[in-house]
């Protein structure tokens, strides 16, 4: 059984949060066109709907802000944080852009450019499973997104220490098929889209080394590094007294290159980056669109201080007082749910308590959106937004307009970084449980409004009849 742990960190400065009745709650949900995303965060009590760019700045990062560089070209804030990736992970060129779909944006077109000069004809990326901006921005570049992950992962009640893990033996085979249209192979740590889960240093390793033994280039998601490199340190007895930057470094040292939202942790608000190990000529490539889509190659997006504020950042990631703290608390939430007898993706992730709305709704089609309907359940009954990880985060098969089949209909409980304390979690969970016990009575979810590109943003809903 999880149990609260102090926070290694005392508060100096709060932000008060406002309670709101059920009758304000449920005029601005309608006004929101039912979907949590467009709700103003004042009408917000607790506010679970991303870890991206939502949590607390350390007095460092603070004191470091002052000091930030905005400088247009050559900013020394910019070789901070060049060189605060060199020593954690490795990596010898460095593009910092406004947050993870920046790095996209600007390296993926450059990848299935050289990809498509080298023979292919249907370009892919395989990854154990891309997050949906990852896969929108593979498609926006004129390739497919295709997933390997492990099937323990499609079994939320088993508990498995690695559901992030590649499925090796499918991964295989598509790369012996497939070889010429391959672009390159991601992999996603801690895997988001699976319930947060941890992909373990054996899987890397295999994964990597297919696609060394075949010329594809490795790339990290590396959002949520530090936490893996945690769940590494915590399970696997070869790393039980190893550091945390030593994990790190032998888990980047089989990639290529990464992508970043920094605003994960990085421990910042905005930023991210796209980085390359030795390949120059690369770099130089994905630089020269990095000035017309980002920014300068010296700031790409961000202003000096959000440079300085990253570089400090992501070494706090590392500090294993916070991971603990940080992974406890989101376990301590997870255990509450399930000693409620609430099905949850197990075991609970580093950054999220993902519950399992396919369960609690049986009835409910994935195309009526069962996690959507939950989300908006918790919110009317608390407050507390979340969101949902599942059919409507999927969307539509890009050529054929059909629903893409989802593997879960997850609504994530998603934790800032060093902003809620665990009487918050006591309340997230009191509220989740009350939301449950009337499930019966909840409707489900029809389009009013669908955007074609990452629909689960501004989408619009009516309730329907079950």
């Amino acid at each position: 059984m999880s149990k609260s742990v102090p926070e290694p960190w005392r508060i100096k400065m709060i932000e008060p949060i406002r309670m709101t009745t059920k009758a304000q709650r449920k005029k601005a949900l309608i006004e929101a066109g039912l979907n949590p995303f467009i709700l103003k965060s004042e009408d917000v009590f607790i506010d679970l709907l991303t870890d991206s760019g939502t949590g607390a700045m350390s007095d460092r990062q603070w004191a470091n802000i002052l000091l930030g560089d905005e400088s247009y070209a050559g900013s020394k804030s910019y070789y901070q944080l060049s060189q605060a990736v060199n020593e954690i992970f490795d990596f010898q060129y460095t593009i910092p852009v406004h947050q993870g779909r920046g790095a996209e944006q600007i390296l993926f077109p450059v990848l299935v450019e050289l990809a498509k000069e080298k023979g292919a004809s249907d370009p892919v990326f395989l990854s154990n499973h891309h997050f949906d901006t990852t896969k929108a921005h593979v498609e926006l570049a004129g390739a497919r997104a295709n997933n390997f992950i492990c099937s323990s992962s499609l079994q939320t009640e088993i508990a498995d220490d690695w559901k992030g893990n590649f499925d090796l033996n499918e991964l295989s085979n598509e790369i012996k098929n497939n070889l010429k249209n391959i672009v390159a192979i991601i992999i996603t740590v801690t895997c988001n889209s699976v319930g947060g889960q941890p992909v373990s240093m054996d899987n890397i390793r295999s994964a990597a080394r297919m696609a060394r033994d075949a010329g594809i280039p490795v790339i990290i998601d590396a959002a949520r590094f530090a936490e893996n490199a945690y769940f590494i340190k915590q399970r696997d007895h070869a790393f039980f007294h190893e550091t945390i930057p030593n994990i790190v470094k032998e888990m980047f040292s089989e990639a290529d290159i990464f992508t970043m939202s920094a605003k994960k942790d990085g421990m910042v608000n905005i930023g991210g980056l796209c980085c390359f190990r030795n390949n120059e000529s690369l770099f130089k490539q994905v630089q020269l669109r990095c000035v017309p889509m980002e920014g300068f190659v010296t700031y790409g997006g961000l202003a000096g201080r959000d440079m300085a504020a990253m570089a400090v950042g992501l070494q706090e990631a590392l500090e294993e007082d916070h991971l603990h703290s940080r992974i406890t608390q989101v376990e301590y939430l997870g255990h509450k749910l399930q000693q409620a007898g609430i099905p949850i993706q197990t075991p609970v992730g580093g950054h999220a308590v993902f519950v399992d709305a396919r369960k609690i709704f049986p009835d409910i089609k994935p195309e009526n959106f069962p996690a959507q309907v939950l989300c908006n359940a918790l919110y009317l009954e608390s407050g507390v937004r979340a969101t949902e990880i599942g059919s409507l985060m999927m969307g539509r098969n890009p050529i054929t307009g059909q629903q893409e089949p989802a593997l879960f209909e997850l609504m994530r409980l998603t934790i800032p970084r060093r902003t809620y304390t665990d009487n918050h979690m006591n309340y997230v969970a009191d509220s989740l449980i009350e939301v449950v016990k009337k499930a019966d009575t909840l409707k489900p979810l029809e389009f009013e409004y669908e955007s074609k590109i990452l629909r689960q943003f501004t989408a619009r809903f009516r309730e329907i009849e079950r």
